[in-house]
């Protein structure tokens, strides 16, 4: 295999393959591999998180090397990179859908700072601007999908989901109004624009995963209403401001202090859309006590649900086994249900609301 085919493949592994193109460039390859340092990574423009991705990586090659050269009595260094073995690799590129949250990150006023500063100072304006994006975004479990000069595009909820990533993405962007606003001053001492960012949230469902682009422009496509959403609520937003859809004040919005914008106007959107401008959090517990704290909300239109549910426990208690399987979106009104054998339950009604009746008793 061809040796740069090998650091190109072993980027791939690390999630890093669009930053393949820069190790060639600069003729990189797996025997100076061990030599990279944290500066040398940085002077080749790649942000704080994939630098210690990579230093990680390299140690642990190191690491593989030395146990392999002790054994055989070899000597010991980095051991060229590999091509991934296709049986260990997980499949990449399948799409699936998923509710997502999705985050439109823009850097206020980069045109005036482009004509102020000399590129070499625009370029560390901005790295330092992508690092403290990518460290708060990557706090609450984020996933930074794409860098669009000025622009950063994050998800929340893919690859990995959590039951709290609306609440996850507003907190996210809060900090990073924060974090930006108090970036050093040095770096842009030679211009009089404050730096500001305007930050749009959206939540929805969409299709991910389709792999499109090649090389560094490669990347894991989102379809749906909700990415769309998510970059006109940006640009709706004022300096320093995070606006939120519908979607995720609704879902966060017990965490969450935010003021209603009405509804706004927005291009590609038929009608007008529902919007929130966030000022803070809620100090306390997590969502699931605030909301024990104001009193959980009833049951509604579950009648026939619960009894499914007690006439099979009824039946568990009988000695039979039982599984209830419940399919459909949170909040629908006829959820799917099937017993542990995979016939669908069709029992009488009346006959649960004794057994319930019974039970409750």
């Amino acid at each position: 295999m061809a040796m740069t085919s090998s650091i190109e493949d072993w980027l791939e592994t690390l999630g890093l393959g669009k930053f393949a193109p820069i190790f060639l460039q600069e003729e990189i390859d797996e025997t100076i591999l061990a030599e990279l340092t944290d500066a040398d990574l940085e002077k080749l423009g790649l942000p704080l998180g994939p630098r210690k991705k990579l230093l990680k990586a390299i140690a642990e090659l190191q690491s593989q090397s030395g146990a392999t050269g002790a054994a055989t009595g070899g000597a010991t260094g980095a051991a060229p990179p590999q091509a991934p073995d296709p049986a260990a690799t997980p499949a990449v590129g399948e799409a699936e859908r998923r509710q997502l949250t999705v985050m439109f990150c823009d850097l206020v006023g980069s045109t005036e700072l482009s004509q102020t500063l000399d590129p070499e100072d625009l370029r560390e304006v901005t790295r330092l601007y992508q690092e403290a994006v990518t460290a708060e975004i990557e706090r609450f479990g984020g996933y930074v999908a794409k860098y669009m000069g000025d622009g950063i595009l994050a998800y929340f909820g893919y690859p990995h989901a959590h039951e709290d990533d609306a609440e996850r993405a507003v907190r996210a962007g809060l900090g990073v109004v924060e974090t930006v606003q108090s970036l050093p001053r040095d770096a842009i001492a030679n211009c009089d624009v404050e730096l500001a960012v305007r930050i749009g949230i959206a939540t929805g469902p969409v299709v991910v995963g389709d792999l499109i682009g090649q090389g560094a422009a490669q990347e894991n496509a989102v379809v749906g209403e909700t990415p769309n959403l998510a970059a006109r609520l940006q640009g709706a937003a004022r300096p320093n401001q995070v606006v939120i859809s519908a979607g995720t004040q609704k879902l966060a919005g017990a965490s969450l202090r935010c003021e209603s914008l009405a509804k706004l106007s927005l291009k590609g959107f038929a009608a007008p859309v529902e919007a929130w401008r966030v000022t803070g959090v809620e100090l306390g517990g997590g969502r699931f006590e605030r909301a024990a704290q104001s009193g959980l909300g009833r049951f509604v239109g579950r009648t026939a649900d619960l009894e499914m549910l007690f006439a099979a426990w009824a039946r568990t208690l009988e000695g039979e086994n039982m599984i209830a399987h419940v399919i459909g979106e949170p909040g629908s009104a006829s959820p799917g249900w099937s017993t542990s054998s995979g016939a669908r339950c069709r029992g009488r009604p009346r006959c649960w609301k004794a057994t319930a009746c019974r039970m409750a008793a």
